[in-house]
């Protein structure tokens, strides 16, 4: 059974005997059932009976149901209530907006609004490069997605991504003091995004693209970035990038290999894939092999869209074929960006000494991270149980203040290189180990540092 997970959190309420031995009959309960207690406290108590809410971590909604039965099974006690906490916190959505000034009298409504507000409106009339300095477009992203590839979750739609949307606002404003906004839309026509993206971006200083689906998105960010002068980025595509070439940059100071002498492969060539593989290769990695469902890439791959056609061209230079088990044989590095369960143990014993894998499909990695752990040295996952996640809160926030703070648009390699040695290089010398080849998302030095980096490499490039 998986590690229960925060992400299933329960509170159950439950009646029981006010016996000296109540509460830790609950938590046997809890124990023998698989769940992880976190908390167990008497909210009410009586001559002959306690009320308890029971907090306790599970597995999944399955799992969760099977320790509420557990609670229900105890002898005398009843469940008044089940609350799921991860639905709590979202009722009413995560995100409020608070006006930056007061509106306590006439003065302030004057100022802030009519008559006031017309003197400033004519002011940006008349130098439109004044919204930067006198509106919220300054520090403000809009988080764009049509809700055509949600998490692992897929097509799911506009409504349904929208507390993902929130929450990716949500870790602007935690992480980077970015006000950013959910804009979700009822379309997966290609030129209906494009043209209500350039509508609204008057409003915006950036666009955050997300969970728009391969290859719609790269058609989308392109046109964007012709079209607008504020910064266009696919956090799906980029933001991943520069978390995995950091991670990678650190993973490589561990084993002592270098960038410019390792063989990669590569399992998925979707958004994420593609944006990975072209950051390697302007970072100095030449030997890349790629592989799709129907495995590696080359030059002689028929039916492929311009952006595998980039791949076949750039990369696999050795011209290898076959599956991805066979092309993953004495390679250095395994990056993986693609779905659940595709390799074993064995396949990963097959590597080069001393190799990493990044098994970083999303509930479940290509492959069992306990499993590659046995033969490979460092070992990632996108997964928050796990050493080592790859997760874009590390790049996204600080990249967004940093492109903000220049006043720049232009997404350029170097930006992104500079972001992703910013977080490699929040992971002092004596913190580096095989365990801990990235910063912790919590950690308040890394936003400001790769914002910096951004910064400066965009000014520099500007």
């Amino acid at each position: 059974m998986a590690a229960p997970s925060p992400g299933y959190a329960i509170t159950v309420r439950v009646e029981a005997p006010s016996s000296s031995t109540a509460t830790s009959g609950l938590a046997a309960a809890v124990s023998a059932a698989g769940g992880a207690l976190t908390a167990l406290d008497v909210v009410e108590s009586h001559a002959d009976r306690l009320v308890v809410d029971v907090t306790c971590d599970a597995v999944d909604a399955d799992h969760a149901e099977s320790i509420t039965k557990a609670l229900a099974d105890v002898s005398e006690v009843s469940v008044r209530k089940v609350s799921d906490r991860t639905f709590l916190i979202h009722l009413g959505g995560k995100l409020e907006v608070n006006p930056k000034v007061p509106l306590k009298h006439r003065d302030d409504l004057s100022r802030a609004y009519t008559p006031g507000v017309a003197r400033v409106c004519l002011a940006i009339a008349e130098n439109p490069e004044d919204a930067r300095r006198l509106t919220v477009k300054r520090n403000t992203v809009a988080v764009v997605t049509d809700g055509s590839a949600v998490l692992g979750l897929g097509n799911i739609g506009p409504a349904a991504a929208l507390p993902v949307m929130e929450g990716k606002a949500a870790l602007f404003k935690q992480f980077a003091g970015v006000d950013a906004w959910p804009v979700c839309l009822d379309t997966q026509d290609t030129d209906e995004i494009v043209s209500i993206v350039k509508a609204l971006a008057p409003v915006y200083g950036g666009i955050n693209l997300e969970d728009i689906a391969a290859p719609r998105c790269f058609e989308i960010e392109a046109r964007l970035r012709e079209l607008l002068d504020i910064p266009v980025f696919h956090d799906d595509q980029h933001g991943t990038a520069i978390v995995v070439l950091a991670a990678l940059t650190n993973a490589l100071r561990v084993v002592g290999k270098t960038l410019d002498g390792i063989k990669v492969v590569v399992s998925g060539v979707g958004a994420a894939g593609h944006a990975i593989i072209r950051l390697l290769h302007a970072q100095g990695v030449t030997d890349i092999v790629a592989c799709d469902r129907r495995g590696a890439v080359h030059p002689n791959g028929e039916g492929r869209d311009e952006f595998r056609r980039w791949i076949a061209e750039n990369t696999n230079p050795r011209g290898v074929t076959g599956s991805l088990t066979s092309v993953l044989a004495g390679a250095d590095v395994f990056i993986g960006v693609s779905g659940p369960n595709l390799l074993t143990g064995d396949a990963i014993a097959t590597m080069a000494p001393d190799a990493i894998v990044f098994a970083l499909a999303n509930p479940d990695p290509e492959v069992d991270p306990i499993a590659a752990r046995e033969h490979a040295a460092v070992v990632a996952t996108g997964r928050s149980d796990f050493p080592n996640q790859i997760n874009n809160v590390l790049a996204f926030p600080g990249f967004f203040r940093g492109m903000l703070d220049a006043g720049a648009h232009e997404i350029s390699d170097a930006v992104m290189l500079a972001g992703a040695g910013a977080i490699a290089d929040s992971v002092r010398p004596e913190q580096l180990n095989a365990s801990y080849i990235v910063p912790s998302v919590f950690d308040p030095e890394v936003a400001p540092a790769v914002a910096a980096a951004v910064k400066h490499a965009a000014q520099a490039t500007a």
